[in-house]
């Protein structure tokens, strides 16, 4: 096929994403990727010429719903074939990279397996499962960064968008898969960070969240030479003319420095908002763990923070009925959520990951506790982020507005502590900061009320 030929007749991609913003980003550069190739989006798979499980090894049962998604797209691809319209079937992800030889064994009509640090190479294996009729296995971990060789982003995100400056993990939390299928810690250089951040802003993004599997460990190479910090990066890209809003996540607490700290101090464009997962409020389970922090690490590191920004609010991660997980244990952790107070957090009951030191441990705890727990745990956490809302009423805050609403003349947008904000206001307002009236606040969002003046802008 000629490039006429593509223009006149593109090729149609789908991308089927799980799991965290980091996957989200990088289906937008695995689509970037494939662009020059002729590939164009298409919603659904029956008419895509490629489709791409982009997958993530975090939840339970990860594999398991990959095969049964895999299931589901054989048929799409018989049928393709049937009518003479081949389709390309791959596996990207923390999935394909931890399980690749079994996806090639249970799953044989997939035609490529990728792992989240060989993105850049998909035009080649594109060309090698074309001639070779499927197969391609790329699971390494390359020596050149794969950032080094993504073209510019084509991919327009909108008014909020990620941005990833840093991947792999070097900590070995004993329950987690990162470090096994994304690799050691590795920083992109400050100056390509700030490139496309600059685009970005360009193509109309104004809040812009920085991406990484322990983001705060970031020590990229710095544009003259030497090294920069997490905290002076986001002094960089707050002078960007045109970026109103910063955000990070996920970040570790052994990687939270003074610089960080004060930047959050300092820099009106980071946030108030914060996602610290503290994963327990047991130092016995920290230990088993090995998160290499204590309880009383997390606590006097909360008070620094809300020191330096004393309207921070903060998210959290918990893991309930972890090996050895006793109810004192647990108990544990309901009063560390009661001491801190929570704006938002995710909790989730502890499943077996494959080759971590966990999964072989002794007293797993049983599955009707561990549900039992979690129930309770997340109980408390609905009843904290319904508190932080209602505290809301009231109040007249900054919010950065995205989009249209669900209703006919609403709008939608973001406070400064993540909170999702509907208004009715004109659409011009899309894009811009405007103050809002804070009239309810419901557990999961806020309604607000715009001036007479914005109305009418």
């Amino acid at each position: 096929m000629t490039a006429t030929d593509d223009k006149k007749c593109p090729k149609r991609l789908h991308v089927i994403t799980w799991g965290c913003q980091m996957n989200v980003y990088d289906s937008g550069r695995m689509a970037d990727v494939l662009a020059p190739l002729g590939f164009a989006p298409t919603a659904t798979p029956d008419d895509a010429d490629m489709v791409i499980l982009n997958t993530c090894h975090i939840r339970d049962k990860a594999a398991e719903k990959v095969f049964s998604e895999l299931g589901r797209l054989r048929v799409v691809k018989q049928a393709r074939e049937a009518a003479g319209r081949s389709t390309i079937l791959a596996v990207a992800g923390c999935v394909a990279q931890a399980e690749g030889a079994e996806i090639v064994a249970r799953a044989p009509y997939v035609d490529i397996v990728l792992g989240p640090q060989t993105y850049h190479r998909l035009p080649e294996m594109v060309a090698r499962a074309a001639r070779a009729g499927g197969g391609v296995i790329e699971t390494d971990f390359p020596a050149e960064a794969k950032f080094d060789y993504l073209p510019d982003s084509a991919t327009t995100q909108g008014v909020t968008a990620f941005l990833t400056i840093q991947e792999g993990c070097d900590k070995f939390c004993s329950f987690c898969v990162v470090p096994y299928t994304r690799g050691a810690e590795a920083s992109r250089p400050a100056a390509a960070v700030i490139a496309e951040a600059r685009h970005l802003v360009a193509q109309g993004t104004r809040e812009i969240t920085l991406l990484g599997q322990n983001v705060n460990a970031w020590h990229g190479e710095a544009p003259g030479g030497g090294t920069w910090s997490f905290g002076r990066l986001i002094r960089a890209l707050a002078e960007l003319p045109g970026l109103l809003r910063l955000r990070y996540t996920t970040s570790h607490p052994r990687d939270m420095d003074d610089d960080l700290i004060d930047a959050h101090r300092d820099v009106p464009q980071l946030m108030p908002f914060l996602h610290l997962p503290v994963q327990s409020g047991s130092d016995r389970m920290l230990a088993a763990m090995n998160r290499r922090h204590t309880v009383d690490d997390y606590l006097r590191l909360v008070e620094r923070l809300r020191t330096a920004r004393p309207d921070l609010a903060l998210s959290s991660d918990f893991i309930v009925g972890h090996p050895g997980e006793s109810d004192a244990d647990f108990e544990a952790t309901l009063h560390l959520v009661r001491r801190v107070g929570f704006a938002q957090a995710f909790s989730f009951q502890y499943s077996s990951r494959p080759g971590t030191p966990a999964a072989g441990a002794p007293l797993q705890v049983a599955e009707p506790l561990k549900h039992e727990r979690l129930q309770g745990l997340l109980a408390l956490l609905r009843e904290q982020q319904a508190a932080f809302n209602a505290r809301s009423r009231g109040l007249v805050m900054p919010v950065l507005f995205t989009g249209p609403g669900r209703r006919p003349g609403q709008l939608s947008g973001r406070s400064p502590f993540l909170q999702p904000v509907h208004v009715n206001g004109p659409i011009s307002l899309i894009g811009q900061v405007a103050p809002v009236t804070i009239v309810d606040g419901r557990p999961n969002s806020l309604a607000g009320t715009l001036t007479l003046e914005q109305i009418c802008a």
